[in-house]
């Protein structure tokens, strides 16, 4: 059994970069400094549990009680929207940049690829998985999968899926699940999975295997990724990003001024 390593609050690196924004914990770090850290872990077998926030994370966080123990007791933060990452900077927070969470796999399988790590893929309908692991053959020809299962399993059938995974011998765990249920599954059960590093990717198999589109690069950098994909599925998604956009703009303008105010009363 892993138990969690809470040594890694105390890395030098995560210890130094650590920071809060509306009230839940972020860590300033590049990608290339991420990866370092993810690299660490699964060279000195020490288990460690990646998250990514975006708006609408951090907005629901405020209300779920339960989504955000998920997340705040992970071991790295990221921030992955850049709405996150301008709205800190706003409020006075130095962020380095953006570091997406399907940006995260995509380097960590060619990490694996390099080292010999073994990845266990976990969610996703199977023709997905079946494309990624495809696509996977095609990028990384040397890159040995240990394991994969779509993520169409019932809450009684979990305990049987953590097996497989443990069973494979997997490095490193992706999981391919819509929030909060990937943030509820690896807190459930980050003490028993065996991989040294492990992380919810939501729907970025979705993105690899070329179910979904991902927006143009000057779409991303324009912070406008939302509205590209609202405009690829504008019945099941306009609503809900209409909804964490607008209570994300209203927390925004009472950090900044509360933080405002802070500062000219202890300048």
């Amino acid at each position: 059994m892993n138990v969690h390593d809470a040594a890694w609050a105390q890395h030098p690196l995560l210890a130094s970069r650590h920071r809060e924004f509306l009230g839940a914990p972020i860590h300033a770090l590049t990608m290339a400094e991420t990866l370092s850290i993810v690299d660490e872990a699964m060279a000195m077998r020490r288990p460690l549990h990646h998250v990514v926030v975006n708006v609408a994370k951090l907005v629901n966080m405020r209300n779920n009680a339960e989504l955000r123990e998920d997340v705040v007791s992970a071991d790295v933060i990221n921030v992955d929207g850049k709405g996150v990452l301008w709205g800190a900077r706003l409020c006075g927070i130095k962020l380095p940049e953006r570091v997406t969470g399907v940006d995260v796999m995509i380097n960590v399988l060619a990490l694996c690829a390099k080292r010999g790590y073994r990845p266990f893929l976990l969610g996703a309908e199977q023709h997905v998985l079946d494309a990624v692991e495809s696509q996977l053959a095609k990028d990384h020809p040397s890159l040995s999968i240990a394991g994969k299962r779509n993520g169409y399993f019932r809450t009684e059938e979990e305990s049987e899926v953590v097996q497989a995974i443990n069973d494979s011998g997997a490095d490193c765990l992706f999981v391919a699940m819509p929030t909060p249920r990937k943030e509820r599954f690896l807190k459930r059960y980050r003490d028993e999975l065996t991989p040294n590093f492990f992380m919810g990717v939501g729907g970025s198999f979705d993105v690899y295997g070329g179910k979904v589109a991902r927006a143009p690069k000057l779409v991303q950098a324009a912070g406008m990724e939302w509205l590209f994909r609202v405009a690829q599925e504008p019945r099941r998604l306009w609503r809900r990003y209409y909804d964490t956009n607008t209570a994300y703009a209203w927390l925004l303008c009472q950090e900044f001024w509360s933080r405002r105010i802070r500062r000219s009363i202890n300048p």
